[in-house]
């Protein structure tokens, strides 16, 4: 139904609508009509939901800040469960992995060649020289956040450093793109040039996703994207940033045993960095990291 615009606004803000978003509508109209997709008002976050998020987004910094106090050589997965957990219960939030769609742990550790979903096990122990991820999603009063940090353990090769520490770079560099009415597919394009100059690859069938008022929305998020495509970033949308490289190819498969595992297919390293960003009026800010 369309709004009058004397009409209180449809995001709840309790202003009319002709002093709130009437102008974001007409410019998203530009754009639609222009043939560029953009998003529904379900993706456009209210300022109450924005800060519900970003508190979400503490706690699961906490909790990160936590594992990387206690993660060693030594320590079985099943530990780093632990401490998640807790941590986050302790905090007043929910582990938003624990039982989503059967996954049976409230934390993804992914070692070495697995590139993501790694399931926690007593039996899986971190050795010297392993690049793990420790991918962590928290909800909190209903509001969920998602981000996550590879950690280098003990001595790990030079060229797997460099791979964890060009990946962590990506994130820098696909934040540069992130602004009001452009296109994600710069923000990919970015990342996957930055990836390539450096001779490494960028899975393609997983990517980031929206996040906040579930654990994943719509739009899908990929890093191998290209300029001037994919979904118009506006203000108040939130999504993560956790493009996934690989030293080799690009391909990979899904571990049929568990059914969530992916791993890379020519067996050698992948690392991945995630943050929760938020598209503001001039830019962005990061909610979980």
């Amino acid at each position: 139904m369309k709004l009058g615009r004397n009409d209180p606004c449809w995001c709840g803000s309790g202003q009319k609508y002709k002093k709130c978003h009437e102008f974001f509508d007409e410019k998203l109209a530009e754009f639609r009509n222009r043939g560029v997709l953009v998003p529904d008002h379900s993706l456009i976050k209210t300022k109450e939901q924005i800060e519900g998020i970003r508190k979400s987004g503490l706690v699961n910094r906490t909790v990160l800040d936590y594992v990387a106090e206690h993660i060693c050589v030594g320590m079985s997965t099943e530990e780093i469960d632990r401490l998640v957990y807790e941590k986050t219960t302790e905090l007043g939030g929910i582990p938003a992995p624990l039982n989503f769609e059967g996954y049976p742990k409230s934390v993804c550790t992914s070692i070495n060649d697995q590139v993501c979903h790694g399931i926690p096990s007593s039996d899986i122990i971190l050795k010297d020289g392993d690049i793990v991820n420790v991918d962590c999603s928290t909800i909190l009063n209903g509001y969920f956040s998602d981000s996550s940090r590879m950690f280098c353990l003990g001595h790990v090769s030079e060229e797997n450093r460099r791979l964890v520490e060009v990946t962590r770079e990506s994130i820098a560099v696909g934040l540069k793109e992130v602004k009001p009415w452009k296109c994600m597919g710069d923000m990919g394009a970015a990342i996957h040039e930055f990836a390539m100059a450096h001779g490494y690859s960028v899975v393609r069938e997983i990517g980031g996703h929206g996040v906040g008022l579930e654990f994943h929305e719509e739009p899908f998020v990929s890093y191998v994207s290209r300029r001037g495509e994919e979904m118009l970033m506006v203000p108040g949308m939130v999504f993560t940033i956790e493009p996934m490289i690989n030293m080799g190819s690009q391909e990979v498969f899904l571990d049929e045993a568990d059914g969530w595992g992916v791993y890379t297919e020519d067996g050698k390293p992948s690392a991945q960095w995630e943050v929760t960003v938020l598209v503001t009026e001039d830019g962005y800010e990061i909610l979980a990291d």
